[in-house]
C-alpha cells in the first residue's frame, strides 16, 4: 500500500544523500523513480539534487505551477517510487498533488526537507507534509557547536548569527549551521 513519507531534518542531516541512496536502490533492482527538487534551490544549478560529499543527480525542478501529479500520472513506465527533495518550499497545492498521487496512483512518495526555518517558524510545505504524511521521521544530526542533537538552524552572516530576514535564503555551511536548542538561543560565536 502506498504511503507519503515525511523525512525532516536540520542542515546537514543527510537528507539528500538519502534521497540519492533510496534511488539508486530502487534502481538497482530495475525499478524506476522519479526525483523532484525545488527550482528554488540553485545552489548546485537548478534541476539537481546535490550532497554536500559530491554526488549530484538530475531531477524534475518544482516551480509554483508545476503539476506534479500530471508529470507523475503520464510517465512511462509508471514510477516504483516519487522523491522529493527540498519539499519544505512548496506550497499547499503541491503538497495535495502529492496525496493524489499516493492515494489515486498507488505510487508511493518520500519527501524530504527542513521542518523550521531559521526563526523557528514551520515552512509552508513542512507544515502540509506533517498534517498530510503517513510516516514522518526525523534525520538526526549534531550541533555545530556542541555534542546535542541539532533540532534548529541558526543563520549566520559574516559569523554572526542572524535573526530576522525573508523566510527563504539559499544557502548551505556558508549561511546556516545545524545548532541545538541551547546554542541556538546562545550560539557560542565571537
Amino acid at each position: 500500500m502506498a504511503q507519503l513519507f515525511f523525512k525532516h531534518g536540520a542542515m546537514n542531516s543527510g537528507k539528500s544523500i538519502e534521497i540519492l541512496k533510496v534511488a539508486h536502490n530502487y534502481e538497482e533492482q530495475d525499478k524506476h523513480v522519479l526525483i523532484f527538487t525545488s527550482a528554488l534551490d540553485n545552489r548546485d544549478e537548478t534541476g539537481y539534487v546535490s550532497s554536500r560529499i559530491g554526488v549530484r543527480r538530475q531531477a524534475i525542478a518544482i516551480h509554483d505551477d508545476t503539476d506534479i501529479y500530471s508529470i507523475v500520472k503520464n510517465y512511462s513506465p509508471k514510477p516504483s517510487c516519487v522523491l522529493i527533495d527540498e519539499c519544505q518550499f512548496m506550497k499547499k497545492e503541491a503538497i495535495l498533488q502529492l496525496v493524489r498521487i499516493v492515494d489515486e496512483l498507488s505510487i508511493p512518495v518520500m519527501g524530504f526537507g527542513l521542518k523550521n526555518d531559521f526563526q523557528n517558524n514551520l515552512f509552508e510545505g513542512s507544515q502540509y507534509m506533517l498534517l498530510y504524511a503517513d510516516k514522518i521521521e526525523e534525520m538526526k544530526t549534531i550541533c555545530w557547536f556542541c555534542e546535542r542533537k541539532a533540532i534548529m538552524n541558526l543563520r549566520v552572516k559574516d559569523g554572526k548569527p542572524v535573526y530576522t530576514g525573508e523566510q527563504i535564503q539559499i544557502g548551505g555551511n556558508e549561511s546556516y549551521y545545524p545548532v541545538c536548542r541551547k546554542c541556538y538561543n546562545n550560539p557560542p560565536i565571537e
